[in-house]
């Protein structure tokens, strides 16, 4: 297999080299300045020895550049997402982050609807954060019942049951992160089978 890294390593000692040149330096009077041994020095320059982290940041600080200036890393491709909505259980909610990443994250719409739906709660593994941008959402988390208006949020652990939807018939936007695990609904449970999170008005 092609080390896709060899080119980028490679160049780095020639990158050395032509800054040390520029400074004036000796390989002596570079070690003077770095810490660093000649002969590492010489090796690194030649390409004999693999440069680490730990020799380039104080080559870096002598030469006052930055340290991509040294290792010129090949380009991440476009950071810009491109995100296709979703449209589930009558709520679209579009992708802000990657399939990659440990933490997803939403912006979500609840249209203009009824109130006064029975709530459905479920409960799965993870963690889940709202935040709402517009309207007001209903949110039931185990035995508590209540209301988010714009500017507020909440963070729970989606093993509680949860469930979210319109507080009133205008439609609810929000931001809404959740941890991998946390998109998959996994189990439906109801809020008395968790009697531990109740509070006085469970009891």
């Amino acid at each position: 297999m092609i080390d896709e890294f060899g080119p980028v390593l490679a160049a780095i000692g020639p990158r050395l080299r032509a800054l040390r040149k520029r400074e004036g330096d000796t390989l002596a009077a570079a070690a003077e300045r770095t810490g660093i041994s000649v002969s590492t020095l010489s090796r690194l320059e030649s390409g004999v020895r693999t440069p680490t982290l730990a020799l380039l940041l104080p080559l870096a600080r002598a030469y006052r550049v930055a340290l991509d200036d040294l290792v010129d890393p090949p380009p991440t491709g476009d950071p810009r997402l491109r995100p296709r909505p979703i449209t589930r259980h009558g709520m679209t909610a579009i992708p802000l982050t990657t399939g990659q990443a440990e933490l997803r994250a939403f912006k979500s719409l609840l249209p203009a609807g009824p109130v006064g739906v029975t709530p459905d709660p479920r409960s799965h593994q993870g963690y889940h954060w709202l935040y709402v941008l517009s309207g007001r959402l209903r949110v039931v988390l185990g035995p508590r019942d209540f209301t988010l208006a714009e500017g507020e949020a909440v963070e729970f652990d989606t093993r509680v049951p949860h469930w979210f939807g319109n507080a009133e018939p205008q439609a609810a936007e929000f931001l809404s992160v959740l941890s991998t695990s946390g998109e998959r609904i996994q189990l439906k449970v109801r809020p008395e089978d968790f009697p531990q999170l109740a509070g006085p008005r469970g009891r």
